[in-house]
């Protein structure tokens, strides 16, 4: 199922794959742009029909009558999880908080002011799984920024969905899913309002619609399928190493999960480890497409060696399963978030710890960050000088500006100290 290879031969066969099937993608494309048109030109009419195409033909709107009786079905021990898990998220986010700040000297002030944005649009997919986790880590960083409404688009309305939406803070929950959703609050209908930046994960027709709607919103990023890699030392029990591998590949049939260790022995026992966990996994055919496609045990010969190779992949997840991982986070430049040490499993960031769980994916990771306060903030600058400061930079700024050939531009400071 899952195969063992050298470090050299992993790379040499090119196996981490993350060259896009362009037909396929052209037909998700259009097929795409067509449900977008139509959300634009008529609104909820469009957003139902494609509704009701997919099978929901229930209202758009969740009401509060339904988020009550959705909060009175729950399970009151899961409220208090979900409670205590939003509780952490916000703990982690307040720390992002970033301040605005003033320059003052000379007849000159220079300033920075920090706003949030009016109105965020969270996509919550509800296809192979159901995502309340993905609910709390993003609306709270959207409410610790201060956006002032935060609606969801989700195309299951579960109990769990709208409790954790409403002890989220969501302001409205729209019933809506794909491309029709992602159009819905890109564009806004006579029913869902037009959101100012768009996040959350979807498949592959809500990443498209989210990539042709950006710069009508904005948006968190094109998510591809999650991602794990496990730098493992020897002294590490193998089933820890395939349980979390086969965390991963549960998620989908393109997720990748790839484990790198030092040690032959362990390589084999990992292996062993997967085909003996997988018999009984509720989600065994999609986590064996996963394993059989994207995964792998690499051995490498040193743990230096698992490190450049991490960095390369640049993984969503990483896990440093060894005796001393803290001696390694320093050389991570290239990971969305990193796990360290033998009980911080991959599925501990998911649901509970705080941090985010909305992460660059594709080897992203290379430039791009979590999820977090700064996506749901904006900064606008502001310059004020008094007449003798601008004096005193005219000539500096006059020359700069007949260098690029902008004589108007020269003047505009020119005319002042003439008049």
């Amino acid at each position: 199922m899952i195969e063992i290879t050298a470090l050299e031969e992993f790379k040499k066969g090119n196996r981490f794959n993350r060259v896009s099937n362009d037909s396929k993608n052209s037909e998700v494309a259009k097929a795409v742009s067509i449900i977008l048109s139509d959300v634009k030109a008529k609104g909820d009419e469009a957003v139902r029909y494609y509704e009701h195409k997919f099978g929901n033909d229930l209202p758009l709107k969740v009401t509060d009558e339904e988020i009550s009786k959705a909060l009175e079905s729950v399970d009151d021990k899961y409220i208090s999880m979900l409670k205590r898990a939003a509780q952490n998220i916000r703990e982690f986010h307040e720390k992002q908080i970033i301040n605005e700040y003033e320059i003052s000297r000379d007849g000159k002030r220079l300033g920075q002011r920090v706003i949030p944005i009016k109105r965020a649009g969270i996509y919550i997919p509800g296809g192979l799984a159901l995502y309340p986790s993905t609910i709390l880590m993003n609306i709270t960083p959207a409410k610790v920024a201060g956006v002032g409404e935060i609606y969801i688009s989700t195309p299951s309305s579960t109990p769990e969905i709208l409790a954790a939406a409403h002890i989220s803070g969501a302001t409205a929950i729209y019933r809506m899913g794909g491309a029709q959703a992602i159009g819905a609050m890109a564009f806004g209908t006579q029913t869902v309002p037009k959101a100012d930046k768009i996040t959350g994960p979807g498949n592959i027709y809500v990443a498209e619609a989210k990539r042709q709607v950006y710069g009508i919103t904005d948006i968190d990023s094109i998510a591809g399928p999650s991602e794990i890699v496990i730098i493992t030392d020897n002294n590490t029990n193998p089933a820890y190493i395939a349980a979390d591998m086969l965390a991963q590949a549960e998620h989908d049939p393109n997720a990748t999960a790839i484990a790198i260790t030092t040690s032959e022995a362990l390589a084999r026992e990992i292996q062993r480890e997967i085909d003996r966990q997988i018999t009984d996994l509720p989600r065994k055919i999609t986590a064996l497409s996963s394993l059989t496609n994207n995964g792998a045990v690499i051995i490498a010969e040193t743990l230096d060696d698992a490190v450049n190779l991490a960095n390369e992949i640049a993984p969503e997840h990483l896990e440093i399963c060894t005796d001393d991982p803290f001696s390694l986070l320093h050389r991570i430049t290239n990971a969305a978030t990193v796990f360290l040490g033998r009980y911080s499993p991959e599925a501990l960031g998911d649901y509970y710890a705080g941090t985010n769980h909305t992460l660059p994916t594709m080897g992203t990771a290379r430039f791009a960050s979590p999820l977090s306060v700064y996506d749901f903030l904006k900064t606008s600058q502001y310059v004020y000088y008094d007449k003798n400061a601008l004096m005193n930079a005219a000539s500096d700024i006059e020359m700069f500006a007949l260098s690029e050939g902008l004589h108007a531009h020269a003047r505009s400071i020119a005319v002042r100290g003439e008049c």
